[in-house]
């Protein structure tokens, strides 16, 4: 009998051993989902940095913030929809976290804007109607409005490598244009002085 009682003792403090070493030690197919967990949050955390680092969608370097000041002659708008210190919604993407920001005017000017397309300087990946540059930031640009097709050189810099490059024009239209500011809505970051947005790009706060 007391033969047995020690046998089951020994079987039980071996089953307890085995048990204690089954927890304390990951499996292989632990370790591995471990290693899976981590490359993936890596992976995520880059693509975030990159994607508040690029500019539009087209991935080139764009300045959301301008120090505010406008080109020479370039006429406030008299009677704008959204006048200067009022709200209203963004409603297009020209870059990240832009698309149905609120915004508050800080500026209102009747021009004509463009959509122009450019190889920036010093090389890299075409430029495809980029929106938008107003006509007061054309060198030389006179007194008539350019049509599409034509070429004109860029004195603007809301995107590096643009300032004084030849451009194409791909569109070109007569409206009131705006300079904003809001806080982007996927990265908090706050935007001063944006430009450019027109008038049918923006809804009013309901």
């Amino acid at each position: 009998m007391a033969k047995n009682k020690m046998t089951m003792a020994a079987a039980s403090v071996f089953a307890a051993l085995a048990l204690s070493a089954c927890q304390a030690d990951p499996t292989p197919m632990d370790m591995d989902e471990q290693m899976d967990e981590n490359m993936e949050e890596n992976h995520e955390n880059m693509e975030e940095q990159m994607d508040e680092q690029m500019g539009d969608e087209d991935g080139h370097m764009m300045d959301h913030s301008s120090s505010g000041e406008v080109p020479d002659g370039l006429q406030e708008a008299q009677d704008p929809t959204y006048p200067t210190g009022s709200q209203a919604i963004i409603t297009t993407d020209h870059m990240s976290g832009m698309k149905d920001a609120e915004a508050t005017i800080a500026g209102a000017y009747d021009t004509t804007v463009y959509a122009v397309s450019y190889t920036p300087e010093g090389g890299g990946e075409p430029v495809e109607d980029h929106k938008w540059v107003i006509h007061e930031e054309l060198e030389n640009a006179g007194g008539e409005p350019f049509q599409e097709g034509d070429e004109a050189v860029l004195d603007a810099e809301h995107m590096q490598g643009m300032d004084g490059v030849t451009a194409t024009i791909d569109s070109a239209q007569q409206t009131t244009v705006y300079m904003v500011d809001f806080t982007a809505t996927d990265s908090g970051e706050q935007v001063t002085n944006h430009k450019w947005v027109t008038e049918d790009e923006l809804a009013p706060v309901e």
